[in-house]
């Protein structure tokens, strides 16, 4: 496949860099790394989330390949997400960008609080 230049909106890449970037796609990665969570227990640790939104974000990266799901045969059904070995490899830059949000975080609400006062 041909590099996309510039984030085109119909380059794989881009689609691909825009679900993995996403707030709720990187939480839900980071919870599943030391093992399977059933869907309440995800949404437990992923404070904020609704139940749309958890969904929604379990399936695509479902589809990209990133966890797995398994049907659990009790009663009632149960479902169990896991990270995959290729969702496992976004954990070293997920814990990367992590320390950098938290190296930073006094410059930027320093940042934050020099451009609020420059508002009328």
């Amino acid at each position: 496949m041909p590099e996309c230049q510039h984030f085109n909106i119909d380059c794989p890449s881009r689609q691909l860099f825009d679900q993995i970037a996403d707030k709720w796609s990187m939480m839900v990665l980071t919870v599943l790394v030391p093992g399977p969570m059933r869907f309440n227990a995800i949404k437990r640790h992923v404070e904020g989330v609704t139940q749309k939104a958890l969904t929604q974000c379990l399936r695509k990266l479902e589809r990209n390949g990133l966890l797995h799901r398994r049907v659990i045969p009790t009663s009632p059904v149960g479902v169990e997400y896991e990270i995959t070995p290729l969702g496992h490899s976004l954990h070293a830059p997920f814990k990367a960008l992590y320390r950098w949000t938290l190296d930073n975080i006094e410059d930027v609400e320093a940042s934050r609080k020099a451009f609020d006062l420059r508002l009328p």
